[in-house]
């Protein structure tokens, strides 16, 4: 790999076109081969000028990622008609508003665009002035593409997601050609309760609209961003607190404490344990300081956790799931309950009664058909087909997980951590005790019937082919009648001949039965 390592370029020219003409020459030079070319490109008043070294470091992240300087195309994550769901589960979805307010309505007509992102770089939603959209739109800088440095090189919103810090990148500063008459500026944005970055929040446009604000402009945004997000997050863990103080005073001073769905320390009862601000839920015990006769025990609430250090000597309450037991002491597992044979489907922890997106219903449908767990890659492909991304998957998984809670929905590899019952589960025992009729009755409009992510479809097809099996092998006119009147057996030839055969001749389903198989039989 070339040499990138040079003195770095003025960026306190108020001109820039003039830096961008010098800009161009540095990225030819360098990228070129040419380890000296900087000493020889003159910058403002005679100085030499060379690539900045954030941007050097990026250059080589980039070019280590295999990425093609002389032409390369963002790859396409989303498609336009999944944006809309992605979007209402995203964390930044409540500051859009803001930020619109923030970086577009109150610069008027300037030529600029915003853009936020997810934590892999995927933008996911795009504003602003219509003819730079338009320009955007031409070099695939739209809604569903993903900007991290490893898709396509040095670019604002990937290097800010790689550095975890504001960024400019200014015309040739981008290490793909096709972006040189952009210029951009980005801010990560961090989950105030866990310090995760959630996204990115970017403004570019046209080189020649670079101002010396833009960086600062940006990073206000974010910071404004995670302060509406703190204040939502403290909400939410008062309503926890309120909702779930009674079961913390009933621990009656054993030391514990209440934590909300993240890990987060919301109440304790006594000064006996010593608590980090957050608990991480996958170690419990991490940062808790104990005495030699007690255990961490962690007990799912709905919406939170409550964890316990009892002594030794006594056994840890029914329902716990602790990380530190006593031998004798037995934890019982949440119980998660999935209701996806239907058109809106849910998910019931320990009695709380969630309502699932589409692809949340998927995601818990493959860990639930695959108990053993699965990697990031495995699930992608059950999830998504060929075209998955174990990228897209990781964040999706992050949102699920913040949902239902990270210790039901586990990692490394994914599972589901949860005595589960499902509905579609329940089909497939009735038909396997020959209870057909229970099942036609449990089966209603097929496993997420809308789904086309190949690990449902293929159950989905099980499900309702063995379902078919079983009711023509009963030969039960009323079965058949029933399975007849469902959107899968309506136009089903042979449940009809079948039923027919076996309805008495004055029994009044009879010429309805005729009628819709003479009505099949005759149009094509």
């Amino acid at each position: 790999m070339v040499d990138i390592s040079m003195r770095y370029f003025d960026e306190s020219s108020g001109d820039p076109l003039r830096q961008a003409r010098l800009l161009e020459q540095v990225h030819a030079a360098v990228l070129g081969g040419d380890e000296a070319a900087g000493d020889r490109v003159p910058g403002k008043r005679g100085e030499q000028c060379s690539p900045r070294p954030v941007v050097v470091e990026s250059w080589r992240r980039s070019l280590a990622a295999r990425i093609d300087p002389n032409g390369w195309q963002p790859p396409v994550e989303f498609e336009s008609s999944a944006l809309p769901e992605i979007r209402a589960e995203h964390p930044l979805a409540e500051c859009v508003p803001l930020l619109r307010e923030t970086l577009l309505d109150a610069a008027g007509d300037t030529p600029h665009i915003m853009i936020v992102t997810d934590a892999a770089g995927t933008i996911l939603w795009r504003e602003g002035n219509p003819e730079v959209c338009r320009k955007a739109d031409d070099v695939l800088l739209s809604e569903g593409t993903r900007w991290s440095e490893d898709a396509i090189g040095t670019n604002a919103m990937g290097t800010t997601l790689a550095t975890g810090s504001p960024v400019r990148i200014h015309s040739a500063e981008h290490l793909v050609c096709t972006y040189h008459a952009w210029t951009c500026a980005a801010s990560p944005v961090h989950d105030p309760e866990t310090g995760a970055v959630l996204g990115s929040i970017d403004v570019s446009g046209p080189l020649h609209t670079m101002h010396p604000a833009l960086t600062a402009l940006v990073t206000a945004a974010a910071r404004l961003a995670e302060n509406r997000l703190t204040d939502r997050m403290r909400r939410e863990h008062e309503r926890v607190r309120q909702r779930h103080l009674p079961s913390l005073r009933a621990l009656r001073g054993e030391p514990g404490a209440l934590l909300g769905p993240r890990g987060h320390v919301l109440e304790t009862t006594s000064n006996e344990l010593t608590l980090p601000e957050r608990v991480e839920l996958d170690r419990p015990e991490s940062g808790i300081a104990v005495g030699d006769d007690r255990w961490i025990v962690l007990e799912p609430l709905p919406e939170g956790y409550l964890l316990r250090a009892p002594r030794r000597n006594r056994s840890p309450r029914g329902g716990a799931t602790g990380v530190r037991r006593a031998p004798e002491a037995a934890a019982a597992r949440s119980t998660l309950r999935l209701g996806l044979m239907s058109e809106y489907p849910t998910a019931e922890l320990d009695g709380n009664r969630l309502r699932l997106g589409t692809r949340h219903a998927e995601l818990l449908a493959a860990l639930s058909l695959r108990p053993a767990g699965v990697s990031s890659e495995q699930l992608a492909l059950l999830v998504h087909g060929e075209r998955g991304n174990p990228v897209t998957v990781r964040a999706e998984i992050h949102r699920l997980r913040n949902q239902i809670g990270c210790a039901v929905v586990r990692t490394k590899p994914y599972r589901l951590d949860a005595s589960t019952e499902t509905d579609f589960h329940d089909v497939r025992e009735a038909l396997g005790e020959g209870a057909v009729r229970s099942a036609l009755a449990l089966h209603g409009a097929g496993l997420l019937p809308g789904s086309e992510a190949p690990v449902v479809r293929e159950e989905r097809e099980e499900l309702a082919a063995g379902l078919r099996s079983a009711v023509l092998s009963s030969e039960d006119p009323d079965l058949l009648w029933s399975y007849a009147s469902t959107e899968h057996g309506r136009d089903d030839i042979e449940v009809l001949e079948q039923l027919l055969s076996l309805l008495a001749r004055d029994d009044w389903r009879r010429a309805g039965a005729r009628a819709r198989l003479t009505r099949l039989l005759r149009d094509p």
